[in-house]
């Protein structure tokens, strides 16, 4: 099954929709500072598509604000306290914040597959580490070759052409 191309456009936009709604009532500052800056990253990472640090901390801002999400709305969230703004305004901006929540999990899924189709090649593993003692595909010291070492070793001591010109980094 493949999955669908979900563009990074359609992403930002809905949850800055989601984002500007769910700020009309009840919602303190932080919430907003918190997802627009995520969503401001998001912008970057549109303006450089070959990017992967931008998606990849999209990614990261979209997880940690479903954190703070969830605590924001356990803590401010009113319990019969509709006398600041009009009852159902408090409704449609809860219900607008809440579905921005629950979308964020799939909008993180869809960043994640663009993540992979940039280059990037982190794969989560939730498995426990092992310590593996297959040795077979080391080389032992002592069982070097005498004259290929000798020779090559003094020449060049890191195996690298002479010609070649160091990589370039791109930051």
């Amino acid at each position: 099954m493949e999955i669908p191309a979900i563009n990074l456009k359609a992403i930002v936009l809905v949850h800055w929709l989601l984002t500007v709604w769910g700020c009309m009532a009840w919602l303190p500052s932080s919430f907003a500072w918190g997802n627009f800056g995520v969503l401001a990253i998001g912008v970057w990472a549109i303006a450089q598509r070959d990017s992967i640090d931008a998606v990849l901390m999209f990614l990261v801002g979209m997880v940690a604000t479903i954190l703070t999400d969830i605590i924001h709305f356990g803590i401010y969230y009113p319990i019969n306290e509709f006398a600041e703004r009009p009852r159902d305004v408090f409704r449609f901006s809860a219900g607008m914040a809440i579905l921005n929540l629950l979308l964020k999990p799939a909008s993180c899924f869809f960043v994640y597959q663009m993540y992979r189709e940039r280059g990037g090649d982190y794969n989560v593993n939730f498995g426990f580490p092992s310590v593996s003692r297959n040795r077979d595909a080391y080389q032992s010291i002592d069982n070097q070759d005498e004259s290929s070492s000798s020779s090559s070793s003094t020449a060049n001591p890191f195996n690298q052409a002479q010609d070649s010109k160091p990589a370039v980094r791109t930051y």
